[in-house]
């Protein structure tokens, strides 16, 4: 019992060590041997808890979506109706805390990987699923289902539009101004 606890803990560890190197190096500069020296642990270690450097980035990924989901949970359990719901849900991809361009070039580097790595892929789908199952409800309490449906798609859209430009650094898009664009999509979409 106590070894798988301890194993836990190394994984953690080692997981939280690589999405650090990985805002600050992305994908090529996230070394199996940087991890190991920021963990404070052997090269060997980080290969006895993970097989690959896909692996280890595959925990990344898994890590970062929790981070997420259950700033998204907070957020919705603070507000009450079906509107208030899908701005709680739009505001933690917006909070100040994941919206930093450290963490947005990371999730482009992971993403950028998608088409070649199944694994990510999948953990992308995942992603989506929970954010679609998410809006969905909701939204169909105030729109038509159609729209609904159109309306999961465009939010989400935006969403990762937004991200990509704030990690792309295009045109010195700030955080102020994602937000107020993503308030001014939901307003046209909603009011």
């Amino acid at each position: 019992m106590a070894r798988a606890k301890i194993e836990e803990i190394r994984r953690q560890e080692l997981t939280e060590a690589a999405y650090e190197i990985l805002q600050e190096s992305g994908i090529a500069g996230t070394t199996l041997a940087k991890v190991a020296e920021r963990a404070g642990m052997s090269k060997g270690i980080v290969l006895h808890y993970f097989r690959d450097k896909d692996d280890l980035l595959e925990a990344v990924m898994r890590l970062a979506n929790a981070l997420l989901r259950d700033e998204v949970v907070r957020r919705m359990r603070r507000t009450k109706g079906d509107r208030g719901r899908v701005e709680a849900i739009v505001a933690a991809n917006f909070s100040p805390s994941f919206f930093k361009p450290e963490i947005c070039n990371a999730w482009l580097s992971l993403c950028a990987e998608v088409p070649r790595n199944r694994e990510f892929g999948r953990i992308q789908r995942v992603i989506h699923a929970r954010m679609r199952s998410n809006l969905a409800p909701p939204l169909r309490t105030l729109l038509p289902a159609d729209a609904a449906e159109a309306a999961v798609i465009g939010i989400t859209a935006m969403i990762d539009g937004l991200w990509l430009r704030f990690g792309l650094s295009l045109g010195g898009l700030t955080r102020e101004q994602a937000v107020a664009e993503m308030d001014r999509y939901l307003a046209q979409l909603l009011d």
